[in-house]
């Protein structure tokens, strides 16, 4: 099976998915009533921390699937498909805002971890874009060595100026 099979059949049958994305929302604000004002104690920040990976995962996934379908396959805004490419986003933000009226982020097991992936996710994006915006024909000159060395280097960066800009 394909992934556009895969999504043809998620687009032919919704059901599911529709019920997960609801779920997950309803979930955050019942935890937000029952457990007002503490969130931060031992049972309701792991229920938090397990609804934000819940929603992360398929709304990084869709984002970078956006970002792959408009950067790179120049595809038409008016062929993308809601299920897939804009509610998992939704759902994802409007979760996370649920959830940061409750607690504090920080206080939530694994926030940073799943934050430094949405980062570097998008980073490496950012860079894969602007490397197919300057044409690779610009390094083609350079030894292979220096090429990977120079990605090393830009991967370090980055990884060090979001570890400072978290701190």
């Amino acid at each position: 099976m394909t992934l556009q099979q895969l999504f043809q059949r998620i687009g032919d049958n919704p059901n599911f998915l529709l019920f997960y994305f609801l779920v997950i929302p309803l979930a955050a604000i019942m935890a937000g009533i029952l457990g007002k004002n503490e969130g931060h104690l031992s049972p309701w920040k792991y229920l938090y921390s397990a609804l934000i990976y819940l929603v992360s995962v398929p709304g990084i996934f869709a984002v970078a699937l956006n970002a792959y379908f408009f950067l790179f396959q120049r595809g038409d805004v008016m062929q993308t498909d809601v299920y897939l490419q804009i509610l998992p986003v939704i759902v994802m933000l409007v979760t996370i805002f649920l959830i940061r009226r409750n607690v504090d982020l920080s206080l939530v097991p694994g926030f940073d971890k799943i934050s430094g992936l949405w980062f570097m996710l998008f980073s490496t994006m950012f860079l894969m874009w602007l490397l197919e915006k300057i044409h690779i024909v610009v390094f083609s000159y350079l030894p292979f060595q220096y090429l990977i060395g120079v990605f090393i280097i830009l991967f370090a960066l980055i990884y060090l100026g979001w570890r400072r800009f978290v701190k």
